[in-house]
């Protein structure tokens, strides 16, 4: 089941400071920035690349899936947008960011095949896949968000994608992508994405002034690099992809899932208040 939960959570992010990470760390609070920076305009190419084959999907549960991920994908672009709305009024460069990267997607939704595109937004799925389970799975990371509603929009973000991780995957198999394609594309968007959140961070952290105060960003950083976020097993999960018939599934978070519906948004949910609607998609 992939279900399109309608969350509000705009209002919450009114107060949010600049530094919002546990103990208003730099590094933390630029890299959860700069991750969110990328999502509204990434989850529109996931939903493009995506829907470009759908009529091509025979499997009926397959297409009630396609449906739930375009849903879910669609909230998380329209919450993360907001929370970038935030960030712009506190002095971080996500405004830019987006631009940035909205254009290189629009360059790449003209040039690249329609199939390359499919086989980039499975790789990326596997990507935040990776990351919504150590989320979901590590109590030191959740802490790391600190201010309660990023760490809301985090958490609602990671439950979604650990329940659609396979959605993209199954339908780059069920239209005929082939694993080649699939592998090199994941080798090359791993080294992009680290090419491009080190550049964010960078030019974001060069336009902060605590950047410059004595001693604060090598105290950042000391904790940044022993962060499970960046850490060697984080990499290695990452390289999973590239084994010849990998599946998404293979990790198997079903239970992991089940637990944060429940914590979330079952009957006494945390952010059962912040849902407006919940029902399980058909048609998006």
């Amino acid at each position: 089941m992939v279900p399109t939960r309608r969350v509000a959570l705009e209002q919450s992010f009114h107060d949010v400071p600049r530094h919002f990470a546990a103990g208003g760390d730099l590094l933390h609070s630029h890299f959860a920035a700069a991750l969110s920076a990328l999502f509204p305009d990434g989850e529109d190419f996931f939903v493009r690349s995506v829907r470009r084959y759908r009529d091509k999907v025979t499997d009926p549960d397959l297409k009630r899936q396609v449906a739930g991920f375009i849903g879910q994908e669609a909230m998380h672009g329209r919450e993360h947008r907001a929370f970038n709305a935030r960030l712009a009024e506190v002095g971080f460069p996500t405004k830019l960011f987006g631009r940035l990267t909205k254009r290189a997607l629009a360059l790449r939704d003209r040039l690249a095949p329609p199939i390359s595109n499919l086989a980039a937004t499975a790789a990326l799925e596997h990507f935040t896949a990776t990351m919504a389970e150590l989320l979901l799975e590590n109590e030191e990371v959740q802490a790391l968000f600190g201010n309660q509603p990023v760490k809301d929009l985090f958490m609602w973000h990671a439950l979604e994608e650990s329940e659609h991780k396979a959605v993209a995957f199954d339908v780059y198999r069920a239209v005929g992508g082939g694993e080649r394609l699939r592998v090199v594309t994941m080798k090359m968007l791993r080294i992009g994405f680290v090419v491009v959140m080190t550049l964010q961070m960078a030019c974001s952290l060069l336009a902060d002034r605590d950047t410059y105060r004595r001693g604060v960003l090598l105290r950042s950083w000391r904790s940044f690099r022993r962060s499970p976020l960046v850490s060697r097993e984080t990499w290695s999960k990452l390289r999973e992809y590239d084994r010849r018939g990998f599946h998404p599934d293979d990790r198997d978070t079903t239970a992991l899932v089940e637990h944060w519906r429940e914590e979330l948004f079952g009957e006494h949910g945390s952010m059962r208040s912040k849902l407006a609607g919940s029902t399980t998609s058909t048609a998006a």
